[in-house]
C-alpha cells in the first residue's frame, strides 16, 4: 500500500507496527524513526498541501483530530474523497486499540506489537502500585495563555500510572485554559513543562520564575523541562516518556525498567 500520514503520532504508529516502508508522504513535523526524514513532506501538520498529497496517489491517508484545526485536513480529504481513517486517541487503551484499526486497514498484523505494547502499560503499573507518596504534577502545554491537559488525557492517565497525580484531573476536559493564579493555588509538587511543538531546548524554564508567587510554591525547585515529542504526541512512544517520568518521581522503583526494545529505533 501506498500510505502517507499527516500527523507525528501517526507516522510514529506506523512505525511501531513496522508498517512505515509503506510510507510515500508525511507532514513537515513527522520526525521519528529517523528514516522518514527523508520522504516528501506535505506542510506542517495544520495545514497540508492538499494538491502535493493528491499526486502521490495514496491508497490510504492517516489523518488526526488530535490538535484543534486538524479538521480542515479532513474536510478536504472527504471533498476531494481521498480514502482516509481518523485517529483521534485520548487514553492509553485508545492507542492501543488504534493500533490494532490501523493494522486491519494496512494489511499488518498488529496483534504483537500490541501485546508488546500492553505488556509494558502492565509493568509500568505494577512497579508503582505501592508507592505510598503520588506527587501532584503540574503539566504546562502552552505558556502565555496557559493551556494543561484536564481529566480526559493521556498525561492525565500517565501520570497516575507513573505513581503522581494531574492537579487538573478533576476537570472533565481534554485541554484546559486557566491562568497562573489557579496554579499557585494548587500548589503542585512538579512543574513539567512539555510545550507543544516546541523542542526542549527551546522551551523556557526561567519565564516561571518572574511569574507572581512562583518563588513561594512548593514546586519552585522543582521543574523540569520534558520532551514534547514523548508527551505530547499519542503515539506509542508515551510508554519511553511515561518510564521516564516514572524514573523522576519514584527513581526506587523505576531505577531498572529499561525502554522497551521496541521503541530503539
Amino acid at each position: 500500500m501506498r500510505l502517507i500520514s499527516i500527523c507525528p503520532s501517526n507516522t510514529e504508529l506506523l512505525a511501531f507496527l513496522g508498517a512505515e516502508k509503506m510510507l510515500v508522504g508525511i507532514d513537515d513535523y513527522s520526525d521519528w524513526p529517523a528514516a522518514v526524514t527523508q520522504l516528501p513532506r506535505l506542510g506542517p501538520d495544520l495545514s497540508i498541501r492538499m494538491d502535493e498529497l493528491e499526486g502521490l496517489e495514496p491508497d490510504l491517508v492517516l489523518a488526526s483530530l488530535s490538535v484543534p484545526g486538524m479538521d480542515k485536513n479532513v474536510n478536504e480529504l472527504k471533498k476531494r474523497n481521498i480514502p482516509h481513517i481518523i485517529l483521534d486517541p485520548q487514553s492509553l487503551d485508545d492507542i492501543g486499540q488504534d493500533l490494532l484499526a490501523v493494522g486491519e486497514a494496512c494489511g499488518v498484523d498488529a496483534l504483537s506489537a500490541y501485546a508488546a505494547y500492553s505488556a509494558a502499560i502492565a509493568e509500568i503499573k505494577a512497579r508503582s502500585a505501592a508507592v505510598a507518596n503520588r506527587p501532584s504534577l503540574y503539566w504546562e502545554w502552552w505558556p502565555k495563555p496557559i493551556f494543561t491537559p484536564g481529566k480526559i488525557n493521556w498525561l492525565t492517565e500517565i501520570s497516575k500510572i507513573t505513581g503522581g497525580r494531574n492537579i487538573f484531573d478533576d476537570t472533565d476536559s481534554a485541554n484546559i485554559q486557566t491562568d497562573w493564579q489557579d496554579i499557585v493555588n494548587r500548589d503542585p509538587d512538579y512543574i513539567l513543562l512539555a510545550w507543544v511543538g516546541i523542542m526542549t531546548d527551546k522551551v523556557k524554564p526561567e519565564l516561571l520564575r518572574k511569574r507572581p508567587g512562583f518563588a513561594e510554591m512548593k514546586a519552585a525547585g522543582n521543574v523540569h523541562v520534558m520532551e514534547e515529542e514523548l508527551y505530547c504526541r499519542p503515539s506509542p512512544r508515551l510508554i519511553e516518556g511515561a518510564i521516564k517520568l516514572g524514573k523522576l518521581l519514584h527513581p526506587h522503583e523505576f531505577e531498572t525498567m529499561e525502554i522497551p526494545q521496541f521503541l530503539k529505533r
